[in-house]
């Protein structure tokens, strides 16, 4: 009976307290009163496509609407072919039939919420790889319609983790407020990344673990990840997402 109090208290501490803590947060904030109210045009990040000729990808997320917007985020993938005047953004959403291509602008805010970065890749080494994202993408295994679950997946952070491990050279992992990211799709248990550097093993997305370069060590309950960040020393909390040390 010692082991799980010990447990219960370690779930409380890691999970539902920076959880409870970002909610509380959340709710002293001004949020839109609806989709038709937030703001999703360009947040002015990306260069215009016209000024940078060079191939390039970037991987983004923002924290989502409603409530869920207090512990969980929201991911999708741009692309750009060498001399390309346009970009090119993969979503897939609740709604709708396949993945979403264009649906916002490249760098739009997401229900009135900043875009954050999470990896960029430009010029040569993003021309070797835009063909093996691309590919990624239409292997999607959820694309099909009624395949969105919201928690504990496939979602559209499972969508976006699925290309990040099927394409290692994109060197990224989701932040630990992608909530779905964990799940693996088929319902596989275990998953090795390509290039063998990272180690997923999870129960539907319900709690597992990853270890590895790029993971670092994370433990995952509930959608809920905490865990350690060794190649970039910091900490990564629930609803917080990575915090530099």
């Amino acid at each position: 009976m010692k082991s799980v109090k010990h447990l219960m208290i370690v779930i409380f501490i890691l999970y539902l307290l920076p959880t409870f803590a970002s909610a509380g947060l959340w709710a002293l904030r001004d949020h839109p009163a609806g989709w038709s109210d937030a703001r999703w045009t360009s947040a002015g990040i990306l260069p215009k496509p016209e000024a940078s000729p060079e191939a390039a990808i970037y991987i983004f997320s923002a924290m989502t609407g409603g409530l869920k917007g207090a512990v969980a985020s929201h991911a999708w993938i741009v692309t750009k072919p060498e001399g390309a005047a346009t970009y090119t953004r993969y979503d897939k959403v609740g709604w709708g039939t396949t993945i979403r291509r264009n649906h916002r602008d490249a760098d739009g805010f997401w229900y009135s919420n900043p875009p954050q970065l999470v990896t960029s890749v430009t010029g040569a080494e993003a021309k070797a790889l835009i063909p093996r994202v691309e590919a990624a993408i239409a292997a999607y295994p959820h694309a099909q319609p009624g395949s969105y679950r919201i928690w504990p997946g496939p979602n559209s952070n499972t969508f976006v983790a699925h290309v990040l491990r099927t394409v290692p050279g994109l060197n990224a992992v989701l932040p630990p407020h992608a909530v779905g990211r964990d799940y693996l799709p088929n319902g596989d248990y275990v998953h090795l990344d390509a290039d063998g550097r990272d180690l997923h093993v999870t129960l539907r997305g319900l709690v597992g673990f990853s270890v590895g370069q790029r993971s670092g060590v994370e433990v995952h309950f509930m959608g809920l990840v905490a865990g350690l960040d060794l190649a970039r020393p910091g900490i990564k909390l629930p609803a917080f997402g990575r915090i530099g040390i």
